[in-house]
């Protein structure tokens, strides 16, 4: 166990690099391959303590000692999920992948992202996560420019530039923060849990240090303005690549927030909260309409994960449990909603080889089971009750309603347009009379498509309708990243913010226990208690 998560990082890659020497039955072998990662990945879960603080599962050796470089790799409740989600989604992934296809470089590309991505979310010493993070960048542009459609070769470079500029800003972030703890403390090291411990650092060089690692982490999330390269990527790539991308990808950006800004920056965090909570409200309605103005069904998806994507980002500067605890709920909702939704995008595709809405119409007559998994995943990605999408959504929008009640109801009306654009594009895709009659020869769903679909379809109804066993080792986790937050504070402005969440929190409780008082004491009177409980 103590070895788990190296296990967990290095596995894919190494079976990447025997999947070279294979030739025949390669699929199987990458099948077999993400299935153990996955069985690692829940033994992983079944191992951690959902009581403990702190993180687990931690391995460190020294790399670079004399500038404290080291392999320093552990997990706590907010990042356990991701690698799970990660480990889930390529299994995932590799079922979906038709035979047919040659896909040998492709598999070995995809092991390969599966190990890097893995990687980022486990890295606790900042150079390891910033070499997994860029790394991440490769098999993604190649799969996007070798296997992609049209324009694939803009898009992919015009990902790779977007997210790699903003890294190097975040690079010259790090950099400067392990020169300040050294000018501090006279030791050299890169380790997060160190920097965790380093003495407040003053409000304005917080700011520009925060402003270093946004440029990195939003333009992978991506906020408005830096959103530009996502359609494009999620339009011309193929359809793993569009799974992949929106289910784990994206969620390396709000993870990063988590992780770093809101710990490390308290005051620049409390400071930008407004600022980014504006570009966040543009991401949520803007990604909405324009979701609805679509014409491709793809290209409806991408929109859409813009505008879910801002629903995470004002949860998590809600800057209290239940913001970031939805928040974090919500990228585990989002990547497996999303990926379900593109992967049935890309079986639609497979058909009839065209993604235009208006190219279809009555197929659920034709396609029942296909139209019934579709409904739900749609459903669910407008945040119906009982679906894992409501889940994180509300516990995001309450958390910031916490905060700015205004602007959280502006946020709410994402749930009636989500609703709005996916209704719409299911009654003209699915309803109606069928025009053309190549849809009368369309196939349903075979064995291959719902092994792959039906494991997600289980995960968003168990989850939508008891999510305890997520939520649970999230919030703790969450709590003791707001108590770095909290005890790293040096204005007098976030202290009094915190103060003001802390009696808000004191009055929910005191509430609580009154309305528990008077029930006890009404069922008290009319006999209602058992002598044990009196």
């Amino acid at each position: 166990m103590d070895y788990l998560l190296t296990l967990l990082i290095f596995f894919p890659l190494l079976a990447a690099f025997l999947a070279i020497g294979i030739r025949e039955n390669l699929k199987t072998y990458a099948v077999v391959i993400s299935g153990i990662e996955l069985g690692l990945a829940i033994l992983l879960w079944y191992g951690f303590d959902k009581n403990a603080e702190g993180f687990q599962f931690v391995t460190a050796l020294p790399l670079i000692a004399s500038f404290g470089v080291s392999y320093l790799v552990g997990v706590d409740g907010i990042s356990l999920f991701l690698v799970v989600l990660s480990a889930l989604i390529s299994l995932i992934g590799f079922i979906y992948l038709n035979e047919k296809q040659e896909i040998k470089k492709l598999t070995i590309a995809l092991l390969c992202l599966e190990s890097i991505m893995i990687g980022v979310f486990c890295a606790l010493d900042m150079i390891l996560f910033y070499v997994f993070w860029e790394l991440s960048l490769i098999p993604m542009l190649y799969i996007i420019g070798a296997w992609g459609s049209g324009s694939r070769i803009y898009a992919a470079v015009k990902f790779f530039l977007y997210t790699f500029l903003g890294s190097m800003l975040m690079l010259v972030g790090i950099l400067f923060l392990a020169y300040y703890y050294f000018d501090v403390s006279g030791v050299w090291t890169f380790s997060l849990l160190e920097w965790y411990s380093l003495s407040a650092i003053p409000k304005g060089v917080q700011i520009w240090l925060f402003l270093a690692f946004f440029a990195g982490l939003a333009v992978k999330v991506p906020m408005f303005p830096f959103h530009t390269w996502l359609p494009y990527a999620h339009g011309q790539a193929p359809t793993i690549g569009s799974i992949i991308l929106a289910a784990v990808l994206l969620k390396m950006g709000t993870y990063g927030f988590v992780r770093f800004s809101l710990p490390l920056f308290p005051d620049a965090s409390i400071v930008f909260l407004i600022p980014i909570a504006i570009l966040s409200l543009i991401m949520i309605i803007y990604g909405a309409f324009v979701a609805f103005a679509q014409e491709d069904i793809k290209q409806v998806v991408a929109y859409s994960s813009i505008s879910h994507m801002g629903v995470i980002m004002i949860g998590i500067f809600a800057l209290n449990t239940e913001g970031i605890t939805g928040s974090v709920f919500f990228m585990l909702s989002h990547g497996i909603i999303s990926g379900a939704l593109f992967m049935l995008v890309g079986m639609l595709y497979e058909r009839r080889h065209t993604k235009m809405i208006v190219e279809f119409g009555g197929i659920a007559k034709v396609m029942p089971n296909y139209a019934t998994i579709f409904g739900i995943m749609a459903m669910a990605s407008a945040g119906l009750p009982l679906t894992m999408g409501f889940v994180g959504e509300f516990l995001s929008l309450l958390g910031f309603f916490q905060v700015l009640p205004i602007m959280a109801g502006i946020a709410g009306i994402s749930i009636i347009v989500g609703a709005v654009y996916m209704l719409h594009l299911y009654r003209k895709a699915f309803f109606g009379k069928v025009i053309h009659t190549e849809n009368l020869k369309l196939s349903d769903l075979n064995a291959r498509e719902w092994s792959a679909l039906l494991p997600l379809v289980v995960i968003v109804i168990w989850l939508g309708v008891y999510p305890k066993p997520i939520l649970e080792p999230i919030n703790k986790s969450v709590e003791n990243t707001l108590a770095i937050m909290q005890s790293r504070i040096v204005s007098q402005e976030s202290l009094d913010f915190f103060k003001l969440e802390l009696v808000r929190e004191s009055v929910e409780e005191f509430r609580r226990e009154a309305k528990f008082r008077r029930n006890f004491a009404g069922d008290f009177t009319n006999g209602r208690v058992r002598d044990s409980e009196k």
